[in-house]
């Protein structure tokens, strides 16, 4: 029975308590903000402009939430950012691995100025190229097109995603490439089937970047998309800001159902996501 409360006590004691005080502090502090736009959705405008203001709503509408649909074709505007977000993606992935996998798996001459050339791109944030950006738009006939937002999307995130596939790519011992090899496998085939599941964790963290940051991009898809049809969530969603007003209680319910998506999406690759960030940390 000693020994019982002894084991007990030694696990709730010390550096297991400290942390896990720190782990609900941290995340409280980030659900923070989710929590006040929940509260804030459920809220009727009458509510919203009160003064003095109350934290939780006396009555909680969630009827806010079919309105919204009602107000704006929010269906659309998410097709939309899945879409775009997904192709984007997809031909990042697509260009960045034989890229990466080239410069992971070969010392060639300007090797380490091709990838510092690579992370420099990184610096230069859309918003102030959007000008430039705008008139090669104009120049090819892609104003208000999905093809615009998805070659801009691919183009801001290729740097990342081939900095970081190389790195896996590196990682990998090249014993395990050359026994395919040898069993009678192509270079292509080695890739395809050795290298590219090994380094599966890479592809998911490269993936998961990628459309997170096509999803939330705002300032070239206010520029460039015009028409309802062709805007997806982010920009959708300013058209409830108005001159003299802001209807906060949709605005808040549309942001977080505009959440929901990335959330799924993280909750169905999380393994594979917290693998790749800390690969290559030990050796």
């Amino acid at each position: 029975m000693s020994n019982a409360l002894v084991s007990t006590k030694k696990r709730f004691t010390g550096r297991k308590v400290s942390l896990m005080i720190s782990g609900w502090t941290i995340g409280l502090i980030f659900l923070a903000p989710y929590i006040e736009m929940l509260i804030t959705s459920v809220k009727s405008k009458a509510e919203i402009l009160a003064i003095p203001t109350t934290y939780a709503p006396q009555h909680w509408t969630w009827s806010n939430y079919v309105t919204i649909w009602k107000q704006l074709p929010l269906a659309q505007y998410l097709r939309t950012s899945i879409v775009v977000s997904l192709s984007a993606t997809l031909l990042v992935l697509l260009i960045a691995v034989p890229a990466a996998y080239y410069v992971g798996r070969n010392k060639f001459r300007g090797r380490t100025a091709f990838l510092f050339l690579v992370l420099v791109t990184q610096m230069f944030s859309p918003t102030s190229l959007i000008i430039g950006i705008f008139r090669e738009v104009i120049r090819f006939h892609l104003v208000d097109t999905w093809l615009a937002l998805i070659l801009i999307y691919a183009a801001f995130n290729l740097a990342f995603s081939i900095w970081i596939l190389s790195s896996f790519f590196a990682s990998i011992p090249i014993e395990i490439e050359e026994a395919a090899w040898i069993d009678g496998a192509s270079r292509i085939q080695a890739l395809r089937r050795v290298i590219l599941p090994v380094a599966l964790p890479g592809l998911i963290t490269a993936f998961i970047f990628t459309f997170i940051s096509a999803w939330n991009e705002f300032v070239i898809a206010l520029t460039i998309e015009s028409s309802p049809t062709h805007q997806p969530i982010t920009v959708g969603l300013e058209s409830l800001i108005g001159q003299y007003q802001v209807q906060w209680q949709y605005l808040f319910a549309g942001s977080l159902i505009a959440i929901v998506p990335v959330v799924i999406l993280f909750a169905l690759i999380e393994k594979w996501l917290v693998s790749g960030l800390t690969a290559g940390s030990v050796k």
